[in-house]
């Protein structure tokens, strides 16, 4: 055998680099199910299901062009561990080398590393071609920076790509409408009627995976009766045109905002197959232009969107491979409370936390403003221990792979990292979820209460901890405005807040 092809089960493409110049007569192509890797984290059934079934949709696409395929199931003897399977089958194959394109995990990295040496075989890496900013490119445009920002990064990507611009300047006269999109639902109507994301009925081989992850997982959280995700490149296109003509007018003003039983909003659900590489981030950013271009959607909806594939989702990856590994213990507060367990059960008193958790263990989603801004927001505030909130958030959404999953919550939604690569925490009271969503309807704790029985955990919480980093949050532009408002209070005010935040802090698992 010449090569033995690894192909990782976030690598689900034909256009992988890995592939090129396959020869049928001389490789041997390796997919590896194994256990290990739904326990790596308590995996939620649906993202282990989605993993499984796209990764055995794309096997049966191998087989149709007759290439020569070893692929080792979840139930076959042997080691759960990914690296001990990828071992056993290059001693069995011996090739002259592996080739496998860059991991989404260093963690993964470092196993099939392990693997070759213990083995003897020859590793070649493969630069990532999926995204548009390899890693070393990234780092070039990194080195120098003492804090790195998104928004300048982002700018340079639509330079070079042509993206939304103008010769040398951006459509529009602006690089970015965010401004223009954060409208919340009407409150007195609400969203009205939206149209559905695109859904896939389980076919035999995702029915046969359920009841795979329902034998070996029965304990780990979440359910499988609502699964519809796109598990094959074909759905993945059904899914991406769905969105571009039903929901992406609407995207950018509502992208921000929540509603109870509006689980997925005006978003594109396109994450998962995005990162499981069913879609090239190219196309999905040219349908998205040719929409606004046509005049099917505004400005600031496809820039938005755009934003969030070119600038974001190309940011966070780079920042990922440039500060790992130690960017999986970044700590930049020393928080180190236990994760309630609600969490996993979505069994709280406060309605916005409810409804969030309980979509999530239903769908394994939940839209970015709700993980930032409600449980992103809330861990912060409530102090928690970051590298088990991270493990929680790789843990419960399908679409949740290392790469993107690590920076968005250590990075952005826990400031764990500090300053590095986001401007300032992203705090807010209950006041930016009444004004955001409907939830504090008939919940039954007040967002505009600080102190008492009554007090909405945000905002008590927030209070305390605008008060606990009054120093630091003073000095910085973005922030100083909250301390400004926390000197207006009373000192007996403050003291009362100090109070009532160390008995939710102390009694969490009862909010």
């Amino acid at each position: 055998m010449r090569y033995l092809i690894l192909v990782l089960g976030d690598q689900l493409s034909f256009t992988s680099p890995a592939l090129v110049g396959f020869d049928p007569l001389q490789d041997t192509i390796l997919m590896i199910e194994a256990p290990g890797e739904s326990t790596a984290v308590w995996s939620h059934k649906a993202r282990t299901a989605l993993f499984l079934s796209a990764m055995r949709h794309f096997a049966n696409g191998v087989a149709e062009r007759g290439w020569p395929l070893d692929y080792e199931q979840l139930d076959s003897e042997g080691p759960a561990d990914f690296g001990a399977r990828l071992q056993q089958a290059l001693q069995r194959h011996r090739p002259q080398a592996l080739r496998v394109v860059e991991p989404g995990e260093w963690r993964m990295q470092q196993q099939v590393e392990q693997a070759c040496a213990q083995a003897g075989v020859p590793l070649r890496w493969l630069d990532d071609t999926h995204f548009i900013c390899s890693r070393a490119d990234f780092a070039r445009w990194a080195r120098g920076r003492k804090e790195l920002r998104m928004e300048f990064f982002y700018r340079e990507m639509r330079r070079q790509s042509g993206v939304l611009m103008d010769g040398d300047q951006p459509v529009g006269g602006q690089w970015n409408f965010d401004v223009d999109n954060r409208s919340p639902y009407p409150k007195r109507s609400g969203p009205g009627a939206i149209p559905a994301p695109a859904g896939f009925a389980p076919d035999a081989v995702t029915r046969e995976v359920f009841a795979l992850v329902e034998r070996h997982f029965p304990d780990h959280p979440g359910e499988l009766a609502q699964f519809a995700w796109p598990v094959t490149r074909e759905q993945a296109l059904q899914a991406l045109e769905v969105f571009i003509e039903q929901r992406l007018p609407q995207f950018g003003k509502y992208q921000d905002a929540m509603w109870t039983d509006t689980p997925t909003g005006w978003h594109s659900l396109l994450s998962a197959a995005l990162n499981l590489h069913l879609l090239d981030p190219r196309e999905v950013v040219a349908a998205a232009e040719q929409a606004w271009r046509r005049g099917r959607v505004p400005l600031e909806s496809a820039e938005g969107f755009i934003r969030q594939v070119i600038g974001w989702r190309e940011f966070v990856r780079g920042v990922y491979w440039l500060d790992m590994p130690a960017m999986k213990e970044a700590n930049h507060y020393a928080h180190v409370r236990a994760l309630p367990a609600w969490f996993w059960t979505g069994d709280t008193r406060m309605a916005c936390m409810r409804d969030s958790l309980k979509q999530t263990l239903a769908l394994g989603y939940a839209h970015h403003i709700q993980r930032l801004m409600v449980t992103g927001n809330f861990a912060l505030l409530a102090e928690l221990s970051p590298p088990e909130v991270c493990d929680w958030y790789l843990a419960v959404y399908v679409d949740a792979i290392e790469w993107v999953e690590l920076p968005n919550t250590a990075g952005m939604a826990l400031h764990a990292c500090g300053p590095r690569f986001t401007s300032k925490p992203y705090v807010a009271s209950g006041a930016y979820i009444q004004r955001q969503s409907n939830y504090c309807q008939g919940c039954r704790y007040d967002p505009a209460a600080r102190t008492g029985d009554d007090a909405c955990p945000f905002t008590t919480l927030y209070w305390n901890f605008i008060d606990r980093h009054q120093q630091s949050l003073s000095a910085n532009p973005r922030t100083a405005l909250m301390t400004k408002n926390l000197q207006r209070m009373s000192e007996a005010e403050r003291t009362a807040i100090r109070a009532r935040a160390a008995e939710m802090l102390a009694g969490l698992d009862m909010l």
